[in-house]
């Protein structure tokens, strides 16, 4: 008997690729964090459970070493949207909702694209169909944890520490402008 959570996948979906989206926020990650990754690559298998073909499953993975803070400037995730925006994408996979945006704006831009263009999500948790509200009211709370954790690390590292370590993004003159990227504390 297929699961709650299979039976979202429809026919639509398996005509449409499978787009699994791999990221990690520094190169430092990417080489000390390799399960993280191996994890991410796994999902693989979920979609071939699910009934996409091998073919059918694009892998989007040249964000590794970027941070979610902003996706200004990860062509990847643009990619992603741009493909989820054309009614290409059946379903999006990523191990975390992190690893797709750390930020409101761009996870719930995401969001808006998957439910109007009938995309799910699936994530180590389950799979999410965007259009419907209580899938859509938790995939909205797991994008504000995401968003805040970001928030807590910058706040732990402290803007002195971070720009001791070199992730300070310096945008403005201003400090208060200044977006903070843990990578590193």
């Amino acid at each position: 008997m297929p699961t709650e959570s299979a039976l979202k996948v429809d026919a639509d979906h398996l005509r449409r690729d499978a787009f699994l989206y791999v990221r990690q926020s520094s190169l430092r990650q990417v080489f000390e964090n390799t399960e993280s990754t191996k994890r991410q690559y796994a999902l693989r298998q979920r979609a071939l459970a699910l009934g996409w073909s091998e073919d059918r499953i694009i892998v989007i993975d040249s964000d590794l070493g970027l941070s979610g803070a902003s996706a200004a400037d990860r062509e990847g995730f643009q990619r992603l949207v741009t493909e989820v925006s054309l009614g290409r994408a059946g379903i999006v996979l990523g191990l975390e909702v992190s690893r797709l945006a750390r930020n409101s704006t761009d996870w719930h831009r995401l969001l808006e694209i998957c439910a109007f263009s009938d995309a799910l999500i699936l994530d180590e948790d389950g799979i999410y169909d965007p259009a419907h509200f209580n899938d859509r009211l938790l995939l909205g709370l797991k994008g504000t944890m995401s968003e805040a954790e970001l928030h807590v690390l910058g706040a732990r590292c402290g803007v002195e520490s971070s720009t001791r370590l070199g992730v300070v993004n310096y945008r403005s003159d201003r400090p208060s402008d200044w977006r903070t990227t843990p990578k590193a504390c």
